[in-house]
């Protein structure tokens, strides 16, 4: 509990006559000769709501001390009241960034008088949804006296942070939450913008997102909240966010002091301290003054185990936008995933192939160099000679970075399966679906599902391809639907946040259900398999809709909910990847095989997935 810092009611009536009126806010004076109202502290700054009852407000002397100095990217300082300073309601938090600009000249533990503009900082624009962090800006800072002890750092662990996540919004399901009483003891996201800005702590808790580029990393401080198999964070529903999961960063610029290598499943241990900011990417962050000490786990690259004789084995993998500008490290250290720990699949459907110069944009489409040089590399890693099926978009038209028009390709082992040849598709010419010999065949194969259908405006058009095992026929379709790109981080101020981008997926899943669906009045015992990334989750609409009348089966939801997931994004463990089955495939076995998403060194950010069937 905050220390309680009595105010008499007379007291608060001066101050809030003082505001009333816009006067600037230090010490308020009723009338002449009348007793001083108590000056304002960094808990009215804050108020009981996300925003400051004193936002865009002149505040005078503001008192506390430096718990954190930032010295690049957005500069400036967090000042918390000290221990004898606090209110008694824990709804309030006792801690302020203030926005320089340029490198602040205070150090931590200085004790010192701000004054400037109280304002609502929003990282990413008001148009992201984000929460907004309160700071003061344009300051003018008086040190008092320096090397004063840091007020006490509040503990956040499995026993601070409520369960459940998020209240509900002003109006309906979507609304702000920014107006509503903050409810620290009840809310997870509450209890983090109770605590915004001021100096708190963590002990010893499992990392479950590994470190990125950015030198970052994700704990959980509940380490049996949805724990995955391997050591992550499950994250299995739109109404469990994992309520445990911190982001961590840390105070001293990299140069100076580098960020420590974790992978999911490692412990962050000791005691990790320091302000709690909010961020554009991830929301509340622990900016760490004092960083706690990386104890590595054992977790390593799974490999599945090969395909019997007489099971073919059909695979997908996003490689994240390979083009020949790659360094060959990159080829390599793919084709050796490939071979070793996806067991060298019959079928692979690849997405994000792109062009042969990349994302140099001068209208090249072919991707024949990248494919070359790719199955090159499997071949030197002691795997088969694939041979490769796809279509290659129209310039600029499919989505992706820029000139790199990213496409799905099919390989395929020729010593294992055959590729039933057809009337090849191009960018714009839909395949269809007849019989041949009383079975569901593709009037163009390869050929694109649909690609006329305004769902794919943008964006990857499905492929296409009929195979043949031992005789049999195969028909696999490869996707990658749109991205999630503009939709709002869990920490929106809209609950539950907005999912802009459901509505493309949504569609494009509905276009080849339909297509599904085709295949299988042609034929209703068909061997139809969809995959891809489909960029939603198993239980998300996207897949309701892929799966709608029974036509296809999600098969990662054989797996159980631990072992269900195939990328990791603000440390939840989640699905992107999948794999979904017609009727006629009733037993297989399914494998998310987990070699880059838990890692801090990847060779792409999707963990790749394979099932294994007899036709």
């Amino acid at each position: 509990m905050r220390s309680s810092h009595p105010r008499s009611a007379a007291v608060a009536a001066l101050v809030a006559t003082a505001l009333a009126t816009g006067l600037l806010v230090g010490t308020a004076d009723a009338a002449e000769g009348a007793v001083s109202a108590d000056p304002i502290r960094i808990h009215d700054i804050q108020g009981t709501t996300r925003i400051s009852p004193l936002n865009g407000k002149a505040v005078a002397d503001v008192e506390g001390i430096v718990t954190g100095v930032r010295t690049y990217g957005s500069r400036g300082f967090w000042i918390q009241s000290a221990d004898d300073a606090t209110d008694d309601d824990d709804a309030t938090s006792e801690g302020v960034f203030v926005f320089t600009g340029s490198v602040p000249t205070v150090a931590v533990g200085d004790a010192v008088k701000v004054s400037g503009t109280v304002g609502e900082y929003v990282p990413g624009g008001v148009n992201s949804g984000n929460q907004s962090a309160t700071q003061i800006s344009k300051p003018t800072v008086t040190v008092v006296s320096s090397g004063n002890a840091l007020p006490r750092a509040t503990a956040i662990n499995e026993y601070t942070v409520p369960a459940e996540y998020a209240p509900g919004g002003d109006t309906a399901a979507g609304g702000s939450i920014n107006g509503l009483a903050l409810e620290p003891s009840r809310f997870a996201l509450d209890f983090y913008e109770s605590l915004e800005g001021m100096n708190v702590k963590i002990g010893t808790s499992r990392v479950v997102g590994a470190t990125d580029p950015y030198s970052e990393l994700w704990v959980t401080v509940k380490g049996w909240e949805n724990a995955a198999k391997r050591g992550g964070t499950v994250y299995g529903s739109y109404e469990s966010q994992n309520t445990g999961r911190l982001q961590i960063q840390q105070l001293a610029p990299v140069a100076q002091q580098p960020f420590p290598v974790a992978n999911v499943g490692d412990k962050l241990t000791g005691t990790t301290e320091g302000p709690l900011d909010f961020n554009q990417f991830g929301g509340y962050t622990l900016v760490a003054r004092t960083l706690g000490t990386v104890k590595a786990g054992t977790l390593a690259p799974e490999k599945t185990k090969a395909q019997a004789a007489n099971e073919l084995a059909v695979a997908t993998y996003n490689v994240e936008n390979l083009d020949p500008t790659d360094p060959q490290e990159k080829f390599d250290a793919l084709a050796k995933a490939v071979v070793e720990n996806l067991a060298s699949p019959d079928i692979l459907a690849l997405e994000e192939i792109q062009d042969d110069n990349g994302a140099k944009n001068d209208g090249v489409v072919s991707a024949e160099q990248t494919l070359t040089k790719f199955t090159a590399a499997i071949a030197a890693a002691g795997g088969p000679a694939y041979q490769w099926r796809t279509i290659d978009p129209e310039n600029n038209k499919d989505g992706g970075e820029p000139g790199g028009n990213i496409r799905q390709v099919f390989l395929f082992n020729p010593a294992r399966v055959s590729f039933t040849e057809r009337a090849p598709g191009d960018a714009v010419t839909a395949t269809g679906v007849t019989t041949v010999n009383g079975k569901a065949a593709l009037t163009r194969s390869p050929g694109r599902v649909d690609p006329a259908n305004p769902a794919w405006a943008d964006s990857r058009k499905p492929l296409a391809g009929e195979f043949s095992f031992k005789g049999k026929p195969v028909i696999v379709i490869a996707n990658h639907f749109g991205s999630k790109g503009g939709d709002e981080g869990l920490t929106s101020h809209h609950q539950p946040p907005v999912r802009s981008s459901e509505a493309k997926r949504l569609l494009q899943a509905q276009a080849v259900n339909g297509f599904v669906k085709d295949v299988l009045a042609a034929q209703k015992n068909a061997n139809v398999l969809v995959l891809g990334d489909i960029n939603d989750f198993e239980f998300s609409a996207t897949t309701d809709a892929l799966a709608d009348g029974g036509a296809l089966y999600p098969a990662i939801k054989s797996l159980p909910k631990a072992e269900r997931y195939s990328y990791v994004y603000q440390g939840n463990a989640q699905v992107l990847d999948q794999i979904l089955t017609s009727p006629a495939i009733k037993t297989f076995t399914y494998d998310s095989v987990h070699i880059n998403a838990e890692f801090a060194a990847q060779n792409s950010d999707h963990d790749p997935q394979v099932l294994r069937f007899r036709p």
